[in-house]
């Protein structure tokens, strides 16, 4: 089926705290689309402060998919957000409407456009030796080692980030190859026009501040006595992929007696602050990406303006 006669969909992309969200919920109010969540940490059931999981009131607003289908115990990866999003993508068309992707998980946006298929299975045994490596260097060593063989992928990953820079090693040692030119060349069929708009702030030190405001704000609405919760009613241990997101593991340290409760509030900020610069590595080099400024009066006005053109394309 030529391009052009593809159905529409919409692909709203942005870091922590540059509104996603809300702009995503005005959409939803002008035009036919829905909602499907790209994020790796709000498919957790009971990760509601902090992920900043749209609330009830938001939810009657815009319903979103993929938000609560796995427990903090369960892993979520790249292949089955693809999985559950296509299926999802050919439901909501079959239903007259514009699917609408939103979220800041960047690996499944470009898994969705491009496919995951040259990459290999996992190795149980080759990933067992990676983690004795890093229990006797540390993650930030083989960060290290990640850069000399593949500096586009490292780039965007924490030092501490274990699942992602394990898999990235795992990649290489597995094919001599490095996960970025393995993705870059993955270009499966995606039948979709998609409108890709990218939020980008034009001041950095606005974005840090609103990323201050929100971590506060999950703070004062309970994070601790969540994290206190989920470890009470789960198995959670700090390897799990749930665990690993920002705020979760500050949070965990502190009940751990590792850390008081101004390194959560410092550590925290300065995590998630690193987690949008990573983000916004990702969107800057990304193709065909329509960049708005995030902090725009008018933001809401502009990606409107763009919306109604592509739907009408």
């Amino acid at each position: 089926m030529p391009a052009a006669s593809h159905p529409p969909a919409i692909f709203l992309m942005g870091p922590t705290a540059s509104g996603k969200t809300a702009l995503a919920v005005s959409l939803v109010e002008r035009f036919p689309l829905e909602i499907i969540s790209v994020d790796s940490a709000l498919v957790y059931r009971g990760m509601d402060v902090g992920t900043a999981k749209p609330d009830a009131v938001t939810l009657a607003r815009a319903p979103h998919h993929l938000l609560d289908i796995r427990d903090p115990t369960e892993t979520y990866s790249a292949a089955t957000f693809c999985d559950d999003a296509r299926r999802l993508m050919a439901d909501i068309v079959a239903r007259g409407k514009v699917p609408l992707l939103v979220g800041g998980t960047m690996l499944y946006f470009r898994a969705l456009l491009h496919g995951l298929d040259d990459l290999p299975r996992a190795d149980a045994a080759l990933r067992k030796t990676l983690e004795v490596e890093a229990a006797a260097r540390g993650w930030p060593a083989l960060h290290a080692d990640l850069e000399a063989v593949d500096p586009e992928t490292a780039a965007r990953l924490a030092p501490n980030d274990s699942q992602r820079i394990g898999r990235a090693l795992e990649i290489f040692r597995l094919t001599g190859k490095p996960m970025s030119a393995l993705l870059a060349r993955a270009q499966s069929e995606f039948p979709y026009r998609v409108l890709q708009l990218a939020l980008v702030p034009s001041d950095r030190a606005v974005l840090h501040q609103r990323i201050a405001r929100r971590f506060d704000a999950m703070l004062a609405d309970g994070l601790i006595d969540e994290v206190k919760r989920l470890r009470q009613a789960c198995a959670l241990t700090p390897d799990l992929p749930s665990m690993r997101a920002v705020g979760y593991r500050q949070a965990s340290a502190h009940l751990d007696g590792e850390i008081d409760l101004g390194e959560v509030r410092e550590q925290g900020i300065a995590a998630t602050r690193q987690l949008a610069k990573r983000q916004l590595t990702w969107l800057r080099s990304w193709p065909d990406a329509v960049m708005l400024d995030c902090l725009a009066d008018d933001l809401e006005a502009q990606a409107a303006a763009l919306v109604a053109r592509h739907l009408k394309a």
